[in-house]
């Protein structure tokens, strides 16, 4: 977070208060970071929304500068300029579908997860960070290298924010329940599964600095848990993130992410490896 030198904030004309704008203000005050606006709109011109905003924001000793563009879809047009840009943050405002709008059509906030090469701050409050939960969902259970990197870029991320907000660092990770099935036996009784999972928790805890009291482990689906601990927490940012999924075409976000996305009261950062970041970058440069 405190190397992203430029930040990509997608303005929604229909909505007077920003909060993508808060929040992308918040984090530039503290990294230095340039602001680039993006409205995405191919039917009205909005140069004159964007120049107030740019002057204000230059006034306030801000480093800013304006877009307006469209390219057949929302999430393309904001990759498109992300690409552009050199935005190592894409920072936007989410407006929830209605669920039956959700059953026909795939949201535009997850196919921008999905396919956007760079993290992705999803801002749903307008209240204060400072001194609030910073909430780091992480998967302790995968331990394979795609996830290690994962983890590692998820609690690096929470940290800066936390320092960034004054914030305080907590980490929710879920196990399994136990399966009858399995063929592995330590998945079969809670017990087992439990002690297993709670002695890889000590390697990450030494790994990443996380103490007892900062560390949630509950059974069952992290698409339940996640929001729930960030409810109980109080959480003002959750930060989660996702990995490739084989046999598939292209790079598609861990369904978790989706899942929870509405549910959560908090804002959201969804980050990725560095290898899927990159695949979606050659993906962008294709297209």
């Amino acid at each position: 977070m405190q190397a992203i030198r430029s930040i990509l904030v997608v303005i929604d004309p229909e909505h007077s208060e920003s909060l993508a704008l808060k929040r992308a203000k918040l984090i530039a005050g503290v990294t230095q970071a340039h602001l680039h606006l993006l409205v995405c709109d191919k039917k009205h011109d909005h140069a004159g929304m964007l120049s107030v905003l740019k002057a204000a924001l230059l006034a306030d000793g801000y480093s800013v500068t304006t877009e307006q563009a469209w390219n057949e879809s929302l999430y393309e047009t904001i990759i498109d300029v992300q690409q552009a840009e050199g935005c190592g943050l894409v920072i936007k405002q989410h407006f929830p579908d209605s669920p039956l709008k959700k059953a026909l059509l795939t949201p535009a906030d997850w196919k921008l997860l999905r396919h956007c090469p760079t993290p992705v701050l999803l801002v749903k409050t307008a209240g204060s960070w400072k001194d609030k939960v910073i909430l780091a969902a992480v998967d302790v259970g995968n331990a394979d290298g795609e996830h290690r990197h994962l983890h590692s870029t998820i609690i690096d991320h929470g940290y800066d924010i936390a320092i960034l907000a004054k914030a305080h660092l907590h980490v929710i990770s879920a196990h399994p329940t136990p399966m009858l099935s399995s063929a592995d036996p330590t998945f079969q009784l809670k017990e087992t599964i439990e002690a297993k999972y709670r002695e890889q928790c000590r390697a990450f805890q030494a790994e990443f600095d996380i103490d007892d009291q900062h560390l949630h482990i509950e059974e069952g689906p992290a698409d339940v848990l996640i929001p729930y601990m960030a409810r109980k927490l109080q959480a003002a940012v959750t930060v989660i993130g996702t990995v490739a999924r084989s046999g598939l075409s292209g790079v598609l976000i861990g369904n978790t992410a989706e899942a929870v996305l509405d549910t959560l009261e908090s804002d959201v950062l969804v980050l990725k490896p560095q290898e899927v970041e990159d695949h979606l970058v050659e993906l962008a440069v294709k297209d």
